[in-house]
């Protein structure tokens, strides 16, 4: 019997212990100790995120809350840049550009002076930026809680409040046991960040994060809305550049419309060859005129810059920050002048070794820009080709800072070819979108492609030497003899021709009504931003049916 009763014993003593181990591993999580404890917490948009940042903050003796520009960079300006040439400080938003030398206590920005009580520092070998004086250009409010919580929040984001209905304590988590983390008084005003199964998670006015019962809660009011992006323009786009030289006026269009367009994009200006930066106003001829029977028949006016493909002035331009800034500043004004709704940057043909530099220069551009409602656009080539024509572009960083990237997807075989070739291959279309896609990151909705208007005759003679000449879409009927034979190529999608006429052998891969269309599908198949044709006047007229048809264009 006294063997029985120690066993029992025993059971029990075992009993007790694992119910004693079990509530220590659902309690010890709940009451470890903070990490953050000790340390000024940084709350973005209701996440603590003191312990993943790089650099503790600081605030500095007159409350300015500095941040280290590493820890900006990962919470608000990915593209945030020191010029170290000039030992200055470039930082951009949506529709600001901030410039802050170093130890001055003053910034521009968007190219006024602002002055400022802090300024960017240097401490420690780490360069630490004033993000309390930077609300405005973020579109932040940042809140100083007694010197211990930082918060910031999003002015473009929505804000939910309420109000205690009693005194609650505010919990770690929603276990049946956790840690209280703050007080709420009755009455006390709070941010609600979440709602779920029955708990609220909140934030107190002492900044810290935690859980309480929904129905603790009253008079929940959304105090301020998210703030949603209307695009320009609502569906497909559907584009045309017009280009013409800086020699004649602008193109007189009066009188005439294009069926399905709903943008228009003429060659308005144009970088200089010159030593010092100039921009060829190509507009002040008619431009104004253009502008409003563009506007009066409903098309949008982006307006083309480009660098004409000058090398060696693009390359002094770019890496030179004033020159760069002062571009920037020529081009807003141009644009405000004729009151263009776009600008679409074709800059074309420069060294590899710029790609970075072209990129800030967008990056530096667009926010500008974007502050008077006028998008950017930039023309970029397929991936994978040449150093100066395709790997001078990143552009997954440049679809992220500009608000489309045009897929210029022609020219597969261009004048330098020794090859003939088609000039717009559809597989090869394809395939670029999918690189677009996949291997260079950029988001579909971004990507407008570029279809040609035109194609190339190419002539072999009996040496095998090839040439070519371009050949608009509304001459190849004219071009091409009487009897000759069309084939359909179901790799490219276009009707080929080849041909004998005396000593030479004569190639074509035909753009008309059925090519255009399938590159015109293949917007739709991949969910494109829509497309551009290159360029007016050499189109059969039927091809803007076709496109409004497909891409349901008004």
């Amino acid at each position: 019997m006294n063997f029985i009763k120690k066993i029992w014993k025993q059971l029990l003593v075992v009993a007790v212990l694992l119910v004693i181990v079990t509530v220590v591993l659902i309690i010890s999580p709940n009451f470890k100790k903070d990490p953050n404890e000790g340390k000024i917490n940084f709350i973005i948009n209701n996440n603590n995120v003191t312990s993943k940042m790089k650099y503790e903050l600081f605030i500095n003796n007159d409350g300015i809350v500095y941040v280290s520009k590493d820890d900006i960079a990962n919470y608000f300006d990915g593209q945030i840049y020191y010029d170290k040439d000039n030992n200055q400080l470039i930082t951009t938003s949506d529709t600001k550009v901030a410039v802050i030398s170093l130890n001055e206590k003053t910034m521009k920005v968007n190219g006024a002076t602002v002055k400022l009580l802090g300024t960017v520092i240097r401490k420690d070998g780490i360069l630490y930026v004033p993000i309390s004086e930077l609300q405005k250009v973020y579109n932040i409010e940042v809140t100083n809680i007694n010197n211990a919580v930082i918060t910031v929040d999003s002015l473009d984001r929505e804000l939910t409040k309420a109000d205690a209905s009693k005194k609650i304590s505010v919990k770690y988590n929603t276990k049946f046991i956790s840690k209280t983390v703050d007080k709420v008084e009755v009455g006390e005003k709070v941010v609600v960040v979440s709602e779920k199964d029955g708990f609220t998670k909140i934030r107190t006015e002492n900044g810290k994060l935690g859980y309480v019962k929904t129905d603790k809660l009253t008079n929940i009011t959304k105090v301020r809305e998210k703030v949603e992006k209307e695009p320009q323009i609502k569906g497909k786009i559907n584009l045309v550049w017009d280009y013409y030289s800086e020699y004649v006026s602008t193109p007189n269009r009066t009188g005439t419309t294009i069926t399905g367009v709903n943008v228009v994009s003429p060659t308005f200006f144009a970088l200089k060859n010159s030593e010092t930066l100039s921009i060829i106003d190509k507009a002040a001829r008619g431009g104004e005129e253009y502008v409003k029977w563009a506007k009066d028949n409903g098309y949008k006016v982006w307006a083309l810059f480009s660098n004409e493909s000058m090398k060696t002035v693009t390359s002094k331009i770019l890496n030179d920050y004033s020159q760069r800034e002062k571009m920037i500043e020529e081009i807003v004004r141009l644009a405000l002048k004729y009151k263009v709704d776009g600008i679409n940057v074709d800059f074309e043909y420069m060294n590899m070794s710029d790609k970075d530099v072209f990129s800030r220069f967008i990056i530096e551009l667009a926010p500008r820009l974007r502050e008077y409602g006028i998008v950017t656009s930039v023309d970029v080539t397929a991936p994978d080709g040449s150093e100066n024509w395709s790997l001078c572009f990143d552009r997954d960083l440049l679809a992220n800072e500009a608000d489309y990237i045009m897929f210029m997807a022609y020219d597969q075989h261009g004048v330098s070819s020794t090859k003939a070739g088609t000039v717009a291959g559809c597989d090869w279309v394809e395939a670029n979108v999918k690189k677009f896609i996949g291997q260079e990151a950029v988001k579909k909705e971004k990507i407008i492609l570029g279809i040609p208007l035109y194609t190339r005759l190419w002539k072999t003679d009996s040496n095998g030497k090839i040439t070519s000449s371009v050949i608009n879409m509304n001459k190849i009927e004219e071009t091409l003899p009487n009897n000759v034979t069309k084939t359909w190529d179901e790799n490219t999608k276009q009707h080929y021709v080849e041909y004998v006429n005396g000593k030479y052998t004569y190639q074509m891969w035909i753009e008309d009504e059925k090519s255009i269309r399938e590159k015109l599908n293949l917007i739709n198949q991949y969910e494109l931003a829509g497309g551009a044709f290159w360029e007016k006047d050499r189109e059969t007229e039927n091809i803007w049916n076709i496109a409004k048809e497909v891409l349901q264009t008004k």
